[in-house]
């Protein structure tokens, strides 16, 4: 090209010589119809000067209205053409413009040439792509353009100022269509098949059409692939991508996390300018939609541009897969990372850490991905020195989500505390050692295999307050792990199907780590399936069927509490690894707790606990409540930090009649006055 100057911005060039001819043919388009417009408006009578500008007016010709500009394009016609010919500024424009564009070898891949010979593009095809390619790379162009438009406010070119410009305005009604190949693989984006619809060029493909990338070894040219990569949540599924597409010979682009529609798009059209594969979450996909329904509705396919690109689509069900339509190929299946995984993982990430036994147990109680185990250790390498057991745990705690159904209940209770029967003391020991020994006997013993690495589950049953949830704090105070209760009334949800997803969402975020779950009136959940009656009966069923598949392949513990045993399901019963029975108290464990619930620093010498155990059949959580509501009724100002029988009867009265229990006035023995007088002043 004999002039350099490719657009109104000096110093943009880029590295194609096909792309700086077709620039600076619409340059030079926009700036002899600039110079017409002056004439033209001169030619309408406007106040124009000698030097045909206005005094004070910028390089740009006046705004007229829509409508006039219009009209005047016939009316001026003839004109027009005479001025390009004889007016000394335009014949040279012209005389540029007639330069034939560069005879040169094979264009690299992406870049502009490449895809006007790649798409076969017509002359005016391609000059509709330098259009609106110009703006993209030129800021200045935009004001230029916007005069040419005859609209200070619209900046972007359009299929209309295309036709205005070339010289044979009958072919641009090839680029009037929506299946048109600059719109179909993405190098344009159009918001209606409109002669004044924006004509748009994405940023990342505009920067691809000017600086071609290096492209793959090899490139995919047949038709679109949609590979599902199928893993758990957190698994390195875009590794596993960018090894099968180093398989093909193909380099792997990744998309963000939320890359939105338009960004998206982009990406496709770039992976496919550098003949590379790209990698997406399905949740990323489904987020942007990229066709514009409705996201994430429903289990429909979702529309894809149908660009010839290697799709590798990230989905972490099965089922799933289906919403990329019939054309999806077999899934690449990403297997959960196994122990010596995330033990070589741990090492990697913590190798100053000289306890390997520690590293064996994180590798054991926290089953995250390995990009996990990447994340926790480099938080941890901040602290310059080998972390100690507790810092590595709660690190690893840390990076756990269970989200809104579960809520972090903190230990209150020591093993030493529980007022159980001996048989029940004993059965909770046995939970604790199991759990110690959980990870042995897996690893070392060779059960793992046949167990699937499954953790435990426990039944607590018996009446309300016989310390079904202080055992289940003690044990995990005891083991030193966290414990989470499960909110029931999010979990069950009205809606057909919806509580299998959320105990499924559950379970796959408790089963990354050794975890307590506890579930609080598990009867709610986990009762006897029913009779098939109608659709909502059948899936009841249906979700009580996939909790015990469930509560069998849990990795951690699972505490279930409930106050009516009858009512769990008996196929349920027969996967529990412990059943255990809390009764009400008997005398001699009721005064243990009497004496065990008082506050640290309050007097109680003048209470009767044997009176009191032996008068007042309660259980452990109602003893607790009855010394709370007489504290409560105790410290008044400048009062002394005691308790006397007759405010601990009287909270024993209030209990009684808040459980709706019948006492005889024989029952408070040498107090029966007192209550008496309470009832009668009522």
């Amino acid at each position: 090209m004999k002039n350099e100057t490719i657009a109104f911005m000096p110093g943009v060039r880029g590295s194609g010589a096909m792309a700086r001819y077709w620039l600076q043919q619409v340059t030079l388009r926009l700036r002899r119809e600039v110079c017409w417009l002056w004439r033209e408006r001169q030619a309408q009578g406007l106040p124009i000067g000698a030097d045909l500008r206005p005094p004070g007016a910028s390089d740009l010709p006046p705004f007229v209205a829509p409508a006039l500009g219009a009209l005047d394009l016939a009316r001026y016609a003839q004109d027009k053409q005479v001025f390009f010919a004889e007016d000394i500024t335009a014949r040279h424009l012209s005389e540029l413009l007639a330069e034939p564009p560069p005879d040169k070898p094979e264009p690299q891949r992406g870049s502009f040439g490449w895809v006007v010979e790649s798409l076969a593009l017509e002359p005016v095809e391609t000059f509709v792509l330098g259009l609106a390619l110009l703006p993209a790379v030129d800021s200045a162009a935009g004001a230029v353009i916007a005069s040419c438009l005859n609209d200070p406010g619209r900046g972007e070119p359009t299929l209309a100022l295309a036709q205005r410009l070339w010289d044979e305005p009958d072919e641009l009604l090839r680029c009037f269509d929506p299946a048109h190949a600059l719109l179909s693989h993405g190098l344009l984006a159009q918001a209606a098949p409109s002669w004044s619809a924006p004509l748009q060029m994405p940023a990342l493909v505009a920067r691809e059409l000017m600086f071609p990338a290096p492209q793959s070894v090899a490139s995919w040219a047949g038709r679109r692939r949609l590979i599902p990569v199928l893993g758990a949540q957190g698994a390195a599924l875009d590794a596993a991508a960018a090894q099968a597409a180093a398989r093909s010979g193909l380099s792997l682009m990744r998309a963000s996390a939320a890359p939105g529609a338009e960004h998206l798009r982009a990406l496709m059209t770039v992976a496919w300018l550098r003949g590379a594969a790209l990698y997406m979450p399905l949740a990323a996909l489904a987020a942007a939609d990229v066709h514009g329904h409705e996201p994430g509705a429903g289990s429909a396919p979702l529309p894809l541009p149908d660009l010839p690109v290697s799709l590798y689509i990230g989905v972490h069900e099965r089922s799933a897969i289906g919403r990329l339509g019939g054309e999806a190929l077999p899934a690449i299946e990403v297997l959960p990372a196994s122990h010596a995984d995330r033990l070589a993982a741990w090492q990697a990430v913590l190798p100053t850490t000289a306890d390997g036994a520690l590293l064996a147990e994180a590798a054991r109680r926290f089953r995250c991905e390995t990009t996990a185990i990447g994340r926790i250790g480099e938080e941890l390498s901040q602290l310059g020195r080998a972390p100690t057991a507790d810092e590595l745990f709660a690190a690893a705690r840390a990076d756990l989500d269970l989200g809104a159904l579960a809520q972090a209940v903190a230990p209150r209770f020591g093993l030493a505390e529980l007022m159980l029967p001996p048989a029940q003391t004993r059965q909770v020991a046995e939970v604790v050692t199991a759990m110690n020994n959980l990870g042995r006997v897996h690893q070392l013993w060779g059960t793992a295999k046949a167990w699937n690495e499954g953790g435990l589950a426990a039944l607590f049953a018996g009446p309300p307050g016989t310390g079904k949830t202080m055992a289940s704090e003690a044990i995990a105070l005891e083991l030193k792990l966290p414990m989470v209760r499960i909110d029931l009334s999010q979990v069950v949800n009205k809606y057909i199907g919806e509580t299998e997803k959320n105990l499924k969402r559950l379970f796959d975020a408790a089963d990354a780590a050794d975890t307590i779950l506890f579930f609080d009136e598990a009867d709610a959940l986990f009762g006897k399936r029913t009779e098939v009656k109608d659709a909502h009966d059948r899936y009841a069923n249906l979700e009580i069927s996939y909790l015990l598949e469930r509560m069998e392949r849990f990795k951690g513990l699972a505490i279930l509490a409930t106050n009516r045993r009858r009512d769990l399901d008996e196929a349920f019963l027969r996967r529990l690894r412990f059943v255990i029975e809390f009764p009400l108290p008997g005398v001699p464990e009721r005064e243990r707790i009497w004496r065990g619930v008082i506050p640290e620093g309050v007097a109680a010498n003048e209470l009767d606990f044997e009176f009191l155990a032996q008068r007042f059949p309660l259980a452990g959580g109602h003893i607790r409540a009855i010394v709370f509501h007489a504290c409560l009724q105790s410290a008044g100002e400048g009062a002394p930090r005691q308790l006397t029988m007759q405010a601990v009867i009287r909270a024993v009265q209030r209990e009684y009649a808040k459980l709706e229990r019948a006492s005889s006035l024989d029952q408070y023995g040498p107090y029966a006055p007192l209550v008496a007088a309470e009832k009668a002043a009522r």
